[in-house]
């Protein structure tokens, strides 16, 4: 159990757009110094939930506190104290990097006697060293990102709010990204990241899963794992993995096979089975029946696409 202090609570919050629910409902606790993933699919109700904790669109209903302090009526005394970086690159293409990081220390009313002791720390920890003069509009998609980052953090915010942040980048870069936000955690910044990879939501401390507005689940990896998963994973090696996918996927016998889904995971099939030595015997039956090869079939750990993707399933 966590306990550190709580640094955003959000309690029963609603959204609707007209006849349109966004959000339903949702409910949440981020403590400090953690990194919280708020994962769900395009649409699901993320950027609606960031934007409604930012202090952009007002609730229907329901309450949200940021740092202890109300974001209704009382946004202005928590902006100082928090960063946000959207999905979409919001600096200026024509000034350079370091230009860049001089209107936002501007607009974020930094000192201008610390203005160069904030943005030598934002472009050291971003590692932009070498890149203070470079147009920006010449930077990788991975160095606009840090930039991005860079501007969020500029006056040393509390807490970090990051709108799929990597949304576009490459994996590389991704994985860059993420070694700079638990630089940011090691220094006591709490970080909100709604994401859609993953591989991604792996690295948070914990996580929510919300789909169609409403919160599905939620914990650490391993707790959603353990609470949600409705039984075990095979894991299929085959040399037509979309074949023997379709063919997996067709209406089956229930007193034969369980019911089950099977997905693509890479190169591979996955499949979640609440009877998995049943499961095997009766889809090696279906793949010589089919005259399809599989090199291997096994028991395996579930990922945490694995568990998201049931959930998705259930619901």
């Amino acid at each position: 159990m966590n306990t550190n202090p709580t640094t955003i609570r959000a309690s029963k919050l609603v959204k609707k757009f007209g006849d349109f629910t966004a959000v339903n409902q949702v409910s949440f606790e981020v403590h400090s110094g953690e990194i919280f993933g708020f994962l769900g699919p395009n649409g699901s109700g993320k950027t609606t939930t960031i934007r409604m904790m930012l202090g952009l669109v007002p609730p229907t209903a329901g309450e949200i506190e940021v740092l202890g302090i109300p974001v209704d009526g009382q946004i202005r005394k928590i902006l100082p104290r928090i960063g946000y970086m959207s999905q979409q690159f919001s600096l200026y293409s024509d000034l350079n990097v370091t230009q860049n990081l001089v209107f936002y220390g501007q607009a974020y009313g930094i000192n201008p006697s610390e203005m160069k002791e904030k943005i030598s720390y934002a472009i050291s920890l971003a590692g932009l060293e070498g890149y203070e003069g470079s147009p920006t509009k010449d930077l990788s998609g991975g160095w606009r990102q840090r930039l991005a980052l860079s501007a969020a953090i500029l006056h040393h915010p509390e807490v970090l709010f990051l709108d799929e942040p990597t949304a576009g980048v490459d994996p590389v870069s991704r994985r860059e990204f993420w070694d700079l936000l638990y630089k940011l955690v090691e220094e006591g910044i709490t970080v909100f990241i709604t994401t859609h990879y993953m591989d991604e939501a792996e690295h948070c401390h914990r996580l929510a899963f919300i789909q169609r507005g409403e919160i599905i689940a939620r914990g650490t990896s391993s707790e959603i794992k353990d609470q949600t998963m409705p039984g075990e994973v095979l894991e299929i090696h085959t040399p037509h993995p979309q074949r023997l996918l379709n063919i997996l996927n067709l209406p089956k016998d229930s007193e034969k096979i369980p019911e089950f889904k099977a997905e693509l995971y890479g190169s591979m099939i996955h499949i979640i089975t609440p009877q998995a030595n049943k499961t095997i015997q009766e889809i090696k039956k279906t793949a010589k029946a089919s005259d399809i090869l599989i090199d291997s079939i096994a028991v395996v750990e579930p990922t945490l696409e694995d568990v998201f993707i049931a959930c998705m399933q259930e619901r």
